[in-house]
């Protein structure tokens, strides 16, 4: 062992970190704001919150705060401004394909448009176990990441994207990346995955409902969540929940709960998506009841991705005008049945765009999905750290928790679209503030903005 500040003997220098999460004993006092929580309470007027190196120390209206709590802060006078917790967007792919400088790109301006993080949902986790990295010890601004392995039967592999993230490998045979079928060894194939530095196992396709269950419980025993499609194809929706995994994505796969014709493969699933709509609507309102409450029960959350349908190439025809009616009664109904709803994308928006793909998202589950401003904050906030697994660690705003903040100049549960009125975001304690991005942005082929200076 040697000192840490002592030259490596290899000679090496250690890369900087402007963006690194704060210290303790670096205490800020965040006065004068108006709290919104996560948890979907109303807003609290008045409060303060302090934090102490990366983590919230104290939270309470500003005339009751000890001076303890104040010693040695710094002390940010926020009146008029509305403080909640870090959006989280629970569905990214920012390594389908890789290209590192986009995705440095990308994640530089989700963190300063107030996304503080994300789970990346498979893709080449060679680099995104770095980049997690990265922006986890401040060498780059970023959303803490954090990353699944997937796992597909054989016959998903001939699928292009597969083999775009796995350059240099054969997709289906890497550690991030597996072809799985009966006579798979799911002890290793599960502890393969953890070797990449996944947080969860990815449930994609081509997978019957006796493997899907047996992959979610080698999963759960080596200490990692299980993250599927709603429908996997063959396993159907009943299936994938029944198998207790952690969170379903895609609401609109809900619909091949009914019965009919099925696809068998996910390639089949397209031509078959106009079909289930069909049925879905023709069938009685509360006709996925039954899934629903059994998701409630399972504590199963719904990464709802539902903005998606209105962006994705149209499968077959007459599905496309079918899916915003389908999206809101599916929504509907898991919000009346108590389901948890998270807020993924599985998008990024162009980069000529100032805000990440997220906040469009949240402005669709408001205005087309009819869910309030309340329920669509607290979907992104506290949800969203339910679906990492990490509920009691952030997504809220209380002591003890990371201090990972928004910090935007009107009220959103007015208007959604006051989250895109960011005044700066706080990651681990440090302070990202937008006017430092915008003026970046707007200098980028000139003068070069010094970032990341200390909070």
């Amino acid at each position: 062992m040697v000192d840490r500040d002592e030259r490596p003997i290899a000679g090496n220098d250690p890369a900087p970190t402007p963006f690194a999460a704060a210290v303790p004993g670096q205490v800020v006092l965040y006065r004068g704001v108006s709290l919104i929580d996560g948890t979907g309470a109303p807003a609290r007027h008045g409060m303060a919150v302090v934090t102490d190196g990366p983590t919230i120390a104290a939270v309470a209206p500003e005339g009751e705060l000890r001076s303890s709590d104040l010693s040695g802060a710094e002390t940010v006078d926020l009146r008029g401004a509305f403080l909640l917790p870090g959006l989280i967007d629970t569905h990214q792919h920012l390594s389908t394909p890789p290209n590192r400088e986009q995705a440095e790109a990308l994640m530089r301006r989700q963190l300063y448009g107030g996304v503080t993080a994300i789970r990346e949902m498979a893709g080449d986790l060679r680099q995104m176990a770095d980049l997690a990295r990265a922006a986890l010890v401040g060498e780059i601004p970023g959303p803490d990441v954090h990353n699944a392995a997937l796992m597909a039967g054989p016959g998903f592999f001939d699928d292009p994207r597969t083999w775009q993230v796995s350059q240099g490998a054969t997709p289906g045979a890497t550690a991030w990346m597996q072809a799985i079928d009966d006579g798979t060894d799911l002890r290793l194939a599960v502890a393969m995955a953890r070797g990449t530095g996944a947080t969860a196992i990815k449930v994609y396709a081509d997978l019957a409902p006796a493997l899907v269950a047996r992959i979610t419980e080698e999963a759960h025993r080596q200490g990692m969540r299980v993250w599927a499609h709603a429908a996997v194809f063959p396993a159907m929706p009943r299936d994938v929940v029944a198998a207790g995994v952690d969170v379903v994505s895609h609401a609109h796969y809900l619909a091949y709960d009914l019965a009919g014709d099925r696809p068998v493969a996910y390639r089949q699933q397209r031509e078959h998506l106009a079909d289930a709509y069909e049925r879905f609507m023709a069938a009685p309102a509360d006709a996925v009841d039954g899934l629903l409450d059994d998701m409630r029960r399972r504590g199963t959350i719904l990464d709802a991705t539902a903005s998606l349908t209105a962006r994705i190439p149209s499968s077959a025809p007459g599905a496309a005008e079918l899916a915003p009616d389908v999206m809101r009664r599916l929504i509907g109904r898991a919000r009346a049945a108590g389901v948890t709803i998270c807020t993924g994308t599985d998008y990024e928006s162009p980069p000529s765009d100032p805000y990440p793909s997220l906040h469009d998202e949240l402005r669709y589950l408001v205005e087309a999905m009819g869910m309030p401003t309340r329920e669509v904050i607290r979907a992104a906030t506290l949800a969203g750290a339910a679906g990492v697994g990490l509920e009691h660690t952030m997504g809220a705003v209380r002591p003890g928790m990371l201090a990972n903040l928004l910090i935007v100049s009107d009220d959103p549960h007015e208007d959604i679209d006051h989250l895109r009125g960011v005044i700066t975001t706080v990651k681990r304690g440090r302070r990202h503030d937008r006017a430092d991005y915008d003026r970046a942005s707007a200098t980028r082929a000139g003068a070069t903005i010094e970032e990341g200076t200390p909070a």
